[in-house]
């Protein structure tokens, strides 16, 4: 066990030799992914638990600095939506970060490369749209000190064998004073996601992390990746072409064919409304995290309200009683007479119709 700035963590400090064993070496059949921090491999430790081990492939003084940013970041983090450290190895030159392991790929992959053992429907969408902004929300608002994320994006944020969003990465996070509303800094990210007003001012700020979650918001919408080829050179980027449709009254051409005809249209334009204003260009138009994650929680509530009440309606319990021409019914109840005229002429029948 070790603490940072004073605060007891359970993150569990691994030997090198465990994450060796733990990986096969580092054998290239466990690599899970690679990106401009490192290799990320799947590994188990002796306890039998799976694991994710993330290991630099640079050892520069600034990578030594994003992997002991990112340990102390994630040791203050306690989300559900928020990808756990659970050890770390401080025995090697660059610092050996190891996760909870996530098995069920991308966000970015489920869009792009779809699976028929997990369909990705409105609903589904909407809910991991929930769950990313809960997670932000948390990040900028809730934690002990506030994260911006600053490389939000589809391929970052992981599903579980739940199928439940982790938002992933903090290599290039930052924690900021309570009394501070922006960081100076080099300007990071990935293109197509980066705020623009960023790009032209280094300030990054919460409302920058907005920007690159409306994207997401877009590729859940679209389908569309972040940046494409094969769009015309002015709407490469997925954010111009989705506001360009906006501004053309050309929605209903760009929603994703998969969810065209399940997906409720008004759920559907009201997302497609907070998206664009999380693109506004100037960042004091855009909402909060938490702005967004209380839209996204009441459409979804509306939702499962509503399939509640479906689903009621199906349950009702139906009895046929027949009733002699000479009862009548003289009390209050709460039940449903329906006349049925295949039952006999000298009874009056009914049917009683009851919500379980």
């Amino acid at each position: 066990m070790f603490s940072l700035h004073g605060n007891v963590n359970k993150t569990k400090l691994l030997s090198s030799n465990d994450l060796e064993k733990a990986t096969d070496r580092f054998n290239a059949s466990r690599i899970l992914g690679q990106g401009g921090q490192g290799t990320v491999y799947k590994g188990m430790l002796e306890d039998g638990m799976i694991v994710a081990v993330k290991k630099s492939k640079a050892l520069k003084e600034e990578n030594l600095e994003e992997f002991i940013n990112e340990i102390i970041l994630l040791s203050q983090i306690n989300h559900r939506n928020v990808v756990g450290i659970l050890g770390c190895c401080l025995e090697t030159e660059v610092p050996i970060l190891v996760y909870e392991f996530i098995p069920n790929r991308s966000l970015f992959d489920h869009i792009q490369n779809p699976s028929e053992d997990f369909p990705m429907t409105w609903k589904v969408r909407l809910c991991i749209a929930c769950e990313v902004a809960d997670a932000l929300s948390y990040l900028h608002s809730a934690a002990s000190v506030p994260i911006y994320h600053r490389d939000v994006k589809s391929t970052n944020i992981l599903l579980d064998e739940k199928h439940r969003a982790k938002v992933s990465d903090f290599g290039i996070s930052r924690s900021v004073a309570i009394d501070d509303t922006h960081l100076t800094t080099v300007v990071q990210g990935t293109v197509g996601y980066v705020d623009p007003e960023y790009l032209q001012s280094s300030h990054f700020t919460g409302k920058s992390d907005v920007y690159s979650f409306g994207v997401v918001l877009i590729e859940l919408l679209t389908g569309g990746k972040p940046v494409s080829i094969l769009r015309p050179q002015e709407v490469r980027m997925l954010g111009a072409y989705f506001l360009e449709a906006m501004r053309n009254d050309r929605l209903h051409e760009i929603i994703d064919a998969r969810i065209k005809e399940e997906c409720d249209q008004e759920e559907v334009l009201a997302v497609a409304k907070l998206a664009r204003r999380c693109l506004s260009l100037n960042s004091e138009h855009r909402p909060t995290m938490r702005d967004v994650f209380i839209e996204l929680d009441r459409l979804q509530s509306k939702k499962q309200g509503a399939q509640n009440q479906a689903e009621n309606c199906e349950e009702h319990t139906h009895i046929q009683i027949a009733i002699p021409e000479s009862m009548s019914l003289s009390y209050y109840s709460p039940y449903t007479v329906v006349e049925n005229s295949s039952f006999s002429p000298d009874s009056k029948p009914f049917m009683i119709h009851k919500t379980l």
